[in-house]
């Protein structure tokens, strides 16, 4: 699982000597948020038992209260990408994972989304993509989203990548992109004409995958 979000967990992850039992049932007394069975989260994600289990004692290891705030993001985008500015695509990936909008993502929507980006099929990964780029969550995507998106991924890449970005390529990107999806031109992209262009167009699939590579 090649990963930013899952090396952290994974990394994070300590031998224990002693009875994982209750790490096997989610269960824990000292944390604020008690998360779903182990059963249903295995039926709700392409996951095995085992997997959130070690998912699960990471993610206890780094947040005991059993939730991930923002800051956390950022801190874990700015160390895995030292040579870049990772603050803006932390706080919108954030904001793709905190499905509640309350400020903080509990395990199980943190597994669940982990699920569609590492195992779901190309429609849900697009889904899941799609719900990335509409900031506002309004159910469309503007030119100014896309742009925003696009810009803080080039941006956490730092401009010492290779090849070489250049700063106009984002703006051309985004232009190119949302001339293909936006069908009817009313200025918009819907979910539909995101994902039937996506699938349509070889170049724009190769930059989700690209997307799938900072995730």
């Amino acid at each position: 699982m090649k990963c930013c979000l899952v090396k952290w967990i994974i990394t994070s992850t300590q031998p224990q000597d002693k009875d994982d039992s209750s790490d096997s049932d989610l269960e824990l007394s000292t944390v604020r948020h008690q998360p779903e069975g182990l059963d249903q989260l295995q039926a709700q994600t392409k996951f095995t038992r085992k997997e959130l289990q070690s998912l699960y004692r990471g993610f206890k290891n780094e947040c005991p209260s059993g939730l991930v705030d923002e800051e956390t993001f950022k801190t874990i985008y700015s160390q895995f990408f030292p040579q870049g500015d990772a603050t803006t695509y932390a706080h919108f990936l954030f904001n793709a994972f905190d499905i509640d909008r309350n400020g903080s993502i509990r395990f199980e929507d943190f597994v669940i989304g982990l699920s569609v980006l590492l195992r779901g099929s190309v429609t849900e990964k697009l889904n899941w993509a799609f719900n990335l780029y509409d900031i506002n969550k309004d159910g469309y995507i503007t030119k100014e989203e896309m742009l925003a998106i696009m810009q803080s991924i080039y941006d956490m890449m730092g401009r010492y990548t290779y090849p070489c970005v250049r700063d106009e390529a984002p703006s051309e990107h985004v232009d190119k992109f949302f001339q293909k999806m936006d069908k009817n031109r009313d200025g918009v992209v819907t979910i539909e004409e995101f994902i039937e262009t996506c699938q349509k167009d070889e170049n724009i699939m190769n930059s989700m995958q690209l997307f799938e590579n900072v995730i």
